[in-house]
């Protein structure tokens, strides 16, 4: 019986050990779960706050919904002018697709081609609108397309600072023409990001394939570019763009299936190009291939 009664203790004291051990192997499962939930779900409800990997979650997720759109759009610069190209479709077989226009005149000199949710896209022509009329009235000439690029990355930057807005979830792509110097016109493409990034592009897409289009401007575009470059004429920008949708979506697009947007630094003005104007374009394309 003594050592019975010896043994019980023992018994005892090996099993709270044990039961320590299996608690101490819970809370450390309970801590490693808890830093991958505050990296993982956690930093990516705040816009404000940085992930201890230095990621800003929303911005991320701001351009997948871009990138999720449907659709893909492509500008072009060329020598003596500029054009983007997009798609123009419904998102319902319901729906008139020339009410869904992605393209907008903000000014007479400059347009806007826009990537992402329509409605963030509409409010942020609106307001480019009224910036461009401002200065207009302000200052006694059109706005620029890289002052007006600034003033919509300096504002998408803004968004990124503050816990209560909400990034747009929109690429911007604008066209112009820099006329400082009457003699040597110069078009220009400029791209804004939802961060605020912005830069001048010789050729750049965004949308759904944007990946895919980037690799094929990039080996189309090297015989303009560099030293020996070749002159790059604003029809061949066109047909430049519409071979790269037709190439990387890998269809044969209709003129009432895309949507065009002009300026040559012969006449500065901005337009959109008609159907009969594209399928100009498409055969000049077809009988080429």
């Amino acid at each position: 019986e003594p050592q019975a009664d010896r043994r019980a203790p023992r018994e005892r004291e090996g099993t709270e050990e044990s039961a320590a051990r299996g608690r101490g192997k819970d809370s450390a499962h309970d801590k490693e779960t808890a830093v991958d939930m505050s990296r993982g779900s956690s930093y990516d409800r705040h816009l404000t706050i940085f992930s201890p990997e230095g990621r800003l979650y929303q911005i991320e997720y701001a351009f997948k919904a871009v990138k999720s759109c449907g659709y893909t759009t492509i500008g072009v610069c060329g020598t003596d002018g500029v054009a983007f190209v997009t798609q123009l479709k419904a998102p319902d077989k319901l729906i008139d697709p020339a009410s869904c226009s992605h393209i907008y005149s903000i000014s007479p000199s400059v347009g806007m081609l826009t990537t992402g949710f329509p409605a963030d896209a509409r409010s942020i022509a609106q307001k480019a609108r009224q910036e461009a009329a401002e200065f207009r009235f302000k200052f006694g000439y059109e706005m620029p397309c890289d002052v007006l690029a600034k003033w919509l990355a300096d504002n998408n930057q803004v968004y990124t600072q503050h816990a209560y807005m909400r990034v747009m979830a929109v690429e911007t792509m604008l066209i112009g023409i820099n006329d400082d110097d009457e003699d040597n016109k110069k078009p220009m493409l400029y791209k804004v990001d939802p961060a605020g990034y912005y830069a001048g592009y010789h050729a750049s897409c965004a949308g759904t394939k944007e990946i895919e289009c980037t690799n094929w401007l990039e080996k189309k575009m090297k015989a303009y570019l560099g030293e020996s470059k070749k002159p790059l004429s604003m029809d061949q920008a066109v047909r430049l763009g519409i071979s790269a949708l037709q190439s990387v979506l890998s269809e044969d697009f209709k003129a009432s299936q895309l949507e065009v947007g002009v300026i040559s630094c012969e006449s500065s003005t901005f337009r959109k190009l008609s159907e009969d104007e594209i399928d100009d374009h498409l055969v000049a394309i077809s009988e080429r291939d």
